[in-house]
């Protein structure tokens, strides 16, 4: 689950939502309205980034074929790609069993990173003791 909170500047919530209502009662929103959203490459299911839908952010992303997302750091929508160059067209979009996060498929176009890399997940392993299952 996608637990991180943020003092930053937040969208303000549509009432009542712009999404069908079906799926916006299966929502579950942080406190600042918002849902996490990991994106994954739709064809080799490598983990590319994660991001924060608002109920408008996720409208777009459903009804465009672009993903868009609320920066919280901006204060402001963004649809990935549009100033990098690097885009990601939507697939499938999936919400888990608690409703409180988006798998969001996509075709990555370039890096999905801020950095430049293609992942957000790449080059930092914290080392964790490798587990095994019993035979």
């Amino acid at each position: 689950m996608c637990r991180v909170t943020s003092t930053r500047s937040t969208p303000s919530a549509p009432s009542p939502s712009i999404l069908p209502t079906e799926l916006a009662s299966r929502l579950k929103r942080d406190r600042d309205g918002l849902v996490c959203a990991v994106v994954q490459q739709h064809d080799s299911g490598e983990v590319l980034m994660v991001g924060w839908m608002d109920d408008e952010a996720l409208r777009r992303t459903l009804t465009s074929g672009r993903v868009t997302f609320w920066s919280r750091s901006r204060g402001e929508y963004w649809r990935k790609g549009d100033t990098s160059g690097h885009s990601q067209h939507v697939k499938t979009v999936a919400l888990d069993c608690d409703g409180d996060a988006l798998l969001v498929r996509v075709d990555q176009v370039g890096a999905a990173c801020h950095t430049g890399a293609r992942t957000c997940f790449g080059d930092d392993d914290l080392g964790a003791v490798e587990g095994h299952r019993d035979e």
